[in-house]
Protein backbone atom coordinates (compact mmCIF):
# COMPACT_ATOMS: atom_id res chain seq x y z
CA UNK A 1 0.00 0.00 0.00
CA UNK A 2 1.23 3.55 -0.47
CA UNK A 3 1.55 5.89 1.77
CA UNK A 4 2.82 9.37 1.75
CA UNK A 5 6.57 10.58 1.64
CA UNK A 6 7.98 12.89 4.31
CA UNK A 7 10.03 15.12 2.58
CA UNK A 8 12.18 18.06 3.86
CA UNK A 9 13.97 21.03 2.11
CA UNK A 10 15.22 24.16 3.39
CA UNK A 11 15.50 28.31 2.06
CA UNK A 12 18.98 28.75 2.95
CA UNK A 13 20.60 32.23 3.07
CA UNK A 14 24.16 32.76 1.97
CA UNK A 15 26.65 35.14 4.05
CA UNK A 16 25.82 38.19 1.45
CA UNK A 17 21.91 37.84 2.36
CA UNK A 18 21.11 35.85 -0.73
CA UNK A 19 18.74 32.55 -0.95
CA UNK A 20 19.95 29.89 -3.02
CA UNK A 21 17.57 28.22 -5.85
CA UNK A 22 17.59 25.29 -7.69
CA UNK A 23 16.21 23.66 -10.90
CA UNK A 24 15.98 20.18 -10.47
CA UNK A 25 15.40 16.90 -12.63
CA UNK A 26 12.18 16.31 -10.14
CA UNK A 27 10.06 19.30 -10.97
CA UNK A 28 9.74 19.28 -14.96
CA UNK A 29 11.93 22.57 -15.09
CA UNK A 30 10.84 24.54 -11.82
CA UNK A 31 12.75 25.54 -9.58
CA UNK A 32 12.62 25.02 -5.72
CA UNK A 33 14.79 24.59 -3.03
CA UNK A 34 17.30 21.32 -2.40
CA UNK A 35 15.70 18.56 -0.19
CA UNK A 36 14.23 15.10 -0.36
CA UNK A 37 13.06 12.29 1.64
CA UNK A 38 13.76 11.54 5.41
CA UNK A 39 15.56 7.53 5.69
CA UNK A 40 13.59 5.56 8.22
CA UNK A 41 15.71 6.71 12.00
CA UNK A 42 16.50 10.09 10.24
CA UNK A 43 15.48 13.20 12.38
CA UNK A 44 13.77 15.90 9.84
CA UNK A 45 17.00 18.07 10.98
CA UNK A 46 19.58 15.32 10.09
CA UNK A 47 17.91 14.73 7.01
CA UNK A 48 17.68 18.22 5.79
CA UNK A 49 21.44 18.50 6.96
CA UNK A 50 22.24 15.13 4.70
CA UNK A 51 19.80 16.43 1.47
CA UNK A 52 21.78 19.55 1.45
CA UNK A 53 24.96 18.12 1.73
CA UNK A 54 24.34 15.63 -0.68
CA UNK A 55 22.74 17.54 -3.26
CA UNK A 56 25.09 21.40 -3.37
CA UNK A 57 27.47 20.13 -0.90
CA UNK A 58 26.69 22.45 1.75
CA UNK A 59 26.74 22.57 5.55
CA UNK A 60 24.04 24.34 6.89
CA UNK A 61 23.98 26.79 10.26
CA UNK A 62 20.79 27.57 12.11
CA UNK A 63 18.28 25.51 10.87
CA UNK A 64 14.82 26.66 12.06
CA UNK A 65 11.34 24.90 11.11
CA UNK A 66 9.47 27.18 8.75
CA UNK A 67 6.05 25.48 8.17
CA UNK A 68 4.48 21.87 7.03
CA UNK A 69 2.73 21.38 3.68
CA UNK A 70 1.42 19.00 2.06
CA UNK A 71 1.64 17.89 -2.37
CA UNK A 72 -1.04 15.87 -3.30
CA UNK A 73 -0.59 14.13 -7.13
CA UNK A 74 0.43 17.90 -8.14
CA UNK A 75 1.12 17.78 -11.70
CA UNK A 76 4.14 19.89 -10.99
CA UNK A 77 6.29 16.41 -9.77
CA UNK A 78 7.71 14.37 -12.67
CA UNK A 79 5.30 11.69 -11.12
CA UNK A 80 2.63 10.86 -8.86
CA UNK A 81 3.23 11.20 -5.21
CA UNK A 82 1.87 12.53 -2.50
CA UNK A 83 4.34 14.35 0.10
CA UNK A 84 4.36 15.70 3.57
CA UNK A 85 7.06 18.55 2.90
CA UNK A 86 8.40 20.16 6.15
CA UNK A 87 10.48 23.44 5.24
CA UNK A 88 13.23 24.86 7.17
CA UNK A 89 15.02 27.84 7.17
CA UNK A 90 18.66 27.81 7.74
CA UNK A 91 22.05 29.69 6.72
CA UNK A 92 25.23 28.65 5.35
CA UNK A 93 28.73 29.57 5.25
CA UNK A 94 29.63 28.29 1.81
CA UNK A 95 28.71 29.69 -1.47
CA UNK A 96 30.55 27.26 -3.61
CA UNK A 97 27.88 24.93 -5.22
CA UNK A 98 28.52 21.12 -5.58
CA UNK A 99 25.92 19.69 -7.76
CA UNK A 100 24.49 16.05 -7.31
CA UNK A 101 23.34 14.75 -10.50
CA UNK A 102 19.58 16.40 -9.68
CA UNK A 103 20.61 19.78 -9.91
CA UNK A 104 20.19 21.26 -13.30
CA UNK A 105 21.34 24.73 -12.56
CA UNK A 106 21.32 27.18 -9.37
CA UNK A 107 21.13 30.57 -8.08
CA UNK A 108 21.49 32.48 -5.42
CA UNK A 109 19.11 35.68 -5.49
CA UNK A 110 17.81 37.88 -3.39
CA UNK A 111 14.54 36.99 -1.21
CA UNK A 112 12.51 39.99 -3.11
CA UNK A 113 13.67 38.48 -6.25
CA UNK A 114 13.25 35.01 -5.73
CA UNK A 115 9.02 35.56 -7.13
CA UNK A 116 10.76 36.24 -10.22
CA UNK A 117 11.80 33.06 -11.23
CA UNK A 118 8.90 29.80 -11.74
CA UNK A 119 8.82 28.20 -8.57
CA UNK A 120 7.46 25.60 -7.98
CA UNK A 121 3.99 25.98 -6.18
CA UNK A 122 5.45 24.76 -2.94
CA UNK A 123 8.52 26.70 -3.04
CA UNK A 124 6.46 29.64 -4.08
CA UNK A 125 4.80 29.29 -0.21
CA UNK A 126 8.11 29.04 1.19
CA UNK A 127 9.54 32.13 -0.07
CA UNK A 128 5.98 34.09 0.52
CA UNK A 129 6.05 33.34 4.44
CA UNK A 130 9.83 34.36 4.44
CA UNK A 131 9.10 37.61 2.97
CA UNK A 132 6.47 37.99 5.86
CA UNK A 133 8.35 37.06 7.97
CA UNK A 134 10.69 39.72 6.98
CA UNK A 135 8.09 42.35 6.86
CA UNK A 136 7.11 42.05 10.70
Amino acid sequence: MDRPLVCVGALVWGRDGRVLLVRTTKWRGLWGVPGGKVEWGETLLSAVQREFEEEVGLTLRDVQYAQTQESVLSEEFHRPAHMLLVDFFASTDGTEIQPNEEIEEWAWVHLHEALDYPLNAVTRTLVTLALRQGEQ
